[in-house]
């Protein structure tokens, strides 16, 4: 078996080619990755160094650079490319629409030429929002997609086009929707890392709005699993609903990780909210269950532990990256990681 892992640089991606280079020492693995700002090659370089895995570095936006791949002997595409921060999206649309519907598309008449198979990685974002009113609700495989923001829309719009492929083509197809992600090699930007690194600098941190939108936490290791599930015994043509089971809001997780890190003050600082801020996901994951036998293993607090641990003892890691985050100056006001 020879898997095609795009945007395997990145943080779901990494964790990943990691996971199934374990879990499977004797297949191939070809990582390609276009390394943008999230997309970090020293998160796989210790594999490309002891052989495991082979790197290179192509953007899935360009058609041309897509064509090297031909002869590669690929059985199997695994999509993890994206524009994914949806604070990046309201800024420059065109971007998310360019690799994340554009890109989709070439790999999967890479995929159709190839006649091999192909797995979409996607998020829960393009079911739209659950009210904070009915806890009981949530996102199944045929909730009706209902995108709010740039980059929930450019998913929405790659999965569309997966389900066509298989549809009109007969392409072996299958998608994965997957609740927010946390774990170690994530980009300091995203919520959960950007909180653990203002907190251990003393730093405050933003919180949008009223801070109670809730998201349905997952492990990235439990995500993997399930990724490996999918691709070795999904149906085709099929979604599937991934989740950690995890409800917290924006203020619940501040709390927990401060109280984890043991901080004497107060870090949580209110903000003017997010345009079309979703209030609430949730992800009810019977189907894979059922099905595949999936189960997260990792409850919030073992997971939260052990990302909270990763970061601590990685600096060398994140703080090269803090530049980065300089120049975007996400949030202009206040004491946030921005002023580092």
């Amino acid at each position: 078996m020879k898997i095609l892992i795009t945007g395997g640089a990145g943080f779901i991606g990494s964790n990943f080619v990691r996971y199934m280079a374990t879990s499977y020492p004797d297949y191939q693995y070809l990582v390609l990755d276009k390394l943008t700002y999230a997309g970090n090659y020293s998160n796989i370089e210790e594999l490309v160094e002891q052989g495991k895995v082979r790197f290179i570095k192509a953007d899935i936006g360009n058609p041309a650079e897509l064509e090297q791949l031909s002869s590669e002997g690929i059985n199997q595409i695994v999509n993890f490319a994206a524009e994914t921060h949806v604070d990046r999206s309201i800024t420059d649309p065109g971007l998310f629409i360019r690799t994340n519907i554009l890109g989709v598309n070439n790999l999967l008449d890479l995929a159709r030429r190839l006649e091999i198979r192909f797995h979409q990685v996607s998020t829960d974002e393009v079911f739209g929002s659950l009210s904070l009113v009915n806890l009981d609700a949530k996102f199944l495989e045929t909730t009706p997609y209902d995108p709010r923001s740039p980059y929930s829309a450019s998913k929405a719009g790659a999965d569309h086009l997966v389900n066509a492929y298989h549809h009109t083509y007969g392409l072996w197809t299958t998608i994965s929707n997957c609740s927010n992600n946390y774990g170690p090699y994530c980009y300091p930007e995203k919520l959960i890392p950007y909180f653990v690194i203002s907190m251990t600098k003393g730093l405050n941190v933003p919180v949008y709005g009223n801070g109670k939108n809730i998201r349905d936490w997952l492990y990235v290791e439990d995500h993997c699993r399930a990724i490996d599930q999918i691709i070795h015994h999904g149906r085709a043509g099929e979604s599937y609903c991934v989740g950690g089971g995890e409800e917290k809001s924006t203020i619940e997780i501040a709390d927990i990780i401060a109280d984890q890190l043991g901080l004497d003050y107060e870090p949580k600082v209110f903000t003017k909210d997010r345009p079309g801020h979703d209030q609430r996901y949730a992800i009810d994951h019977t189907k894979i269950s059922t099905e595949l036998g999936y189960k997260p293993q990792y409850s919030f607090e073992s997971g939260i532990r052990q990302t909270i641990d990763w970061y601590l003892t990685n600096p060398g890691w994140w703080e090269p990256l803090l530049s980065g985050l300089k120049k975007q100056d996400f949030i202009d006001s206040g004491k946030f990681l921005s002023s580092l």
